[in-house]
């Protein structure tokens, strides 16, 4: 004897949407239990509507999964092109990126420094291109962004990444310090190398370096907060990026994404 449809319907809406496309295989009334509202209305973050405002072509989808599945497939440009937000397909959390208009850069008012310019692989209208070529001597820049945990899930563990395109001629490395402040909670601290990993002689530990994205920036990995949802607090990212005599290339900065840790 099977299980009622809605009954199999309340099961799989306690479950994760990853736990659901596995499931709508093992018989046809869990398939079709698969594609109700109800599931997928469950999966949805609770301010969906205000984020259908922002990309009106959303309000077309035929279901809730296809909204879903719309959602997690592709960025939407939220808060006047500043950020991003996007679904993590497996688990429904959501997903930020600050654009680089959202951070708080030195420098970032002196044309002799940063520059606006389009990119191909950017999600936004411009990123910030930092003029660290111009200046062969020891260099920096200071970045700083700030997220509200309000806007983030709860009870999720994150993880923060810096986003960014590399051109690079020749030269040295590029070294970043990267931290996270989190209202109270542990400090992240680490220095990165940009340019490439190495394993200084000075050192028993590789330094580490960018990994490639799927939309063919670079990122890496600043840290990692936990978000109980239980308080409203800012959580703050900072980047110090120093550049160290005669390297040559273009820094683009897209931004600081936070997405779930899985």
């Amino acid at each position: 004897m099977e299980l009622p449809q809605e009954c199999v319907a309340e099961i799989l809406r306690r479950t994760t949407p990853l736990d659901v496309a596995r499931n709508s295989v093992v018989s046809k009334i869990f398939c079709s239990a698969a594609e109700s509202d109800t599931i997928w209305n469950h999966f949805l973050p609770s301010d969906y509507h205000s984020i259908i405002c922002q990309s009106p072509s959303l309000a077309n989808a035929p279901s809730k999964k296809a909204l879903y599945l719309a959602l997690s497939d592709n960025p939407v440009i939220i808060d006047q092109g500043k950020k991003s937000i996007q679904l993590d397909r497996k688990t429904g959390k959501k997903c930020y990126m600050l654009a680089a208009k959202a951070l708080r850069i030195s420098k970032g008012d002196d044309e002799r420094y940063c520059g606006w310019v389009t990119l191909p692989e950017s999600r936004f209208e411009e990123v910030v291109k930092l003029e660290v070529a111009k200046h062969n001597v020891a260099f920096w820049y200071d970045i700083c962004g700030k997220i509200n945990t309000i806007d983030l899930s709860p009870n999720t563990q994150y993880a923060v990444f810096l986003v960014f395109k590399m051109i690079t001629d020749h030269g040295g490395p590029i070294h970043v310090i990267l931290s996270i402040n989190n209202f109270g909670g542990p400090i992240w601290k680490k220095v990165v190398c940009l340019y490439k990993k190495l394993k200084p002689k000075c050192m028993t530990k590789v330094i580490e370096g960018p990994d490639v994205r799927s939309d063919g920036l670079l990122e890496i990995e600043m840290g990692e907060f936990f978000n109980s949802g239980l308080e409203d607090g800012e959580v703050e990212m900072g980047v110090m990026i120093s550049k160290f005599y005669f390297w040559e290339g273009s820094f683009y900065l897209e931004g600081i994404e936070v997405r779930p840790k899985i």
